[in-house]
């Protein structure tokens, strides 16, 4: 689950779920029990949206540990949110509504770029994500604690193995996601993203500013993104219950400090296709094979990432998805005359 916002290097962490339903306890038709699901999801899609919270939460994958803090406000002139990264090098990102500010200290650097859709922690689910009933089992579980609060657990079961499992716990009264555990056919848990601290409600706006000083003489970087393209390329087979949910391209420039460096990358551009299930999302990245590369694939935690050569393109797929389902959507890119 993409639960760390996108800053593209052509390794970005993206995030795809459906389901039917068994809820313990009760007798109720499947058409009821599928409602009963909707209004779940649209609990926890909205509440990361309209509520006011700060907090500290650790992801976790295979053996790498990362924190962050995040500091939301609503009202009504939208969203604001600011998320630290405690871990490794610095950096910051203030999103207000859908525009997004990265702030990297090492370089003086505010990097800008629009039209971005909330992706981080507690925020879950995809556009999609009322067909999630129909690739995966909910099942509602025991109650728990996460971060201090009181929470209700539930399971998502893949009907097919293109998917991983999850295992949610979100906070009673709100919605909102305390814990979200990636699960494989074997019930490990192999990745997962939790609040270690957490306060709900009115939150100090002054918190939600940058952290840096002499922000003025800072370069700014407006990436360039071209959203709602069609570019030609087509995935011809995607898992089940997946859908394409954006297409965009983007420039990537060569780094000021290589401008010297005949072996540096020039600038290109770079085609972006995301497929989500509704919780988990595969990306598709395409651009023109500039330099000597080796094709592979890489596994880590819930993340597969797959790479490959066609034609004069570069081909890269990630997605938090089983390797199988990596394989099958890179062996099914071709580009169509437009």
């Amino acid at each position: 689950m993409r639960f760390n916002r996108v800053q593209f290097s052509l390794l970005l962490v993206y995030l795809s779920i459906g389901v039917s339903v068994a809820w313990a306890g009760t007798q109720t038709s499947a058409a009821d029990e599928k409602l009963e699901v909707q209004g779940l999801i649209r609990m926890i899609q909205s509440s990361p949206q309209k509520l006011n919270y700060s907090g500290t939460f650790v992801y976790q994958q295979a053996n790498q540990i990362r924190t962050s803090k995040i500091t939301h406000h609503a009202d009504a002139n939208g969203e604001l949110e600011k998320l630290e990264i405690l871990d490794g090098n610095s950096r910051e990102y203030i999103r207000k509504n859908d525009e997004v500010s990265c702030y990297l200290p090492d370089s003086k650097t505010i990097q800008v770029e629009k039209n971005v859709t909330q992706e981080v922690f507690p925020a879950l689910f995809s556009h999609n994500a009322q067909s999630l009933p129909d690739v995966y089992s909910f099942k509602k579980g025991e109650p728990n604690r996460v971060a201090g609060l009181e929470c209700q657990t539930y399971s998502l079961t893949p009907k097919d193995g293109s998917r991983y499992g999850y295992k949610l716990c979100a906070e009673k009264q709100s919605g909102l996601l305390l814990r979200v555990q990636t699960v494989n056919s074997r019930d490990e848990v192999i990745e997962q993203i939790a609040f270690t601290q957490l306060k709900l409600g009115d939150v100090d706006k002054n918190k939600l500013k940058p952290s840096f000083q002499n922000l003025n003489q800072w370069n700014i970087e407006n990436l360039t993104v071209q959203s709602n393209i069609v570019s030609g390329w087509v995935v011809k087979s995607l898992p089940v219950g997946f859908i394409k949910i954006k297409e965009m391209k983007r420039v990537i420039s060569s780094p000021a400090s290589s401008l010297s460096d005949k072996k540096a990358v020039p600038s290109h551009q770079v085609i972006q296709m995301i497929f989500s299930d509704g919780m988990a999302t595969i990306s598709v990245f395409i651009e023109p094979d500039l330099e000597r590369r080796n094709e592979g694939s890489l596994q880590q935690g819930a993340m597969a990432i797959m790479t490959k050569r066609q034609g004069n393109y570069w081909l890269t797929v990630i997605g938090e998805v089983p390797v199988t389902a990596i394989r099958q959507v890179i062996n099914s890119i071709e580009l169509k005359s437009k």
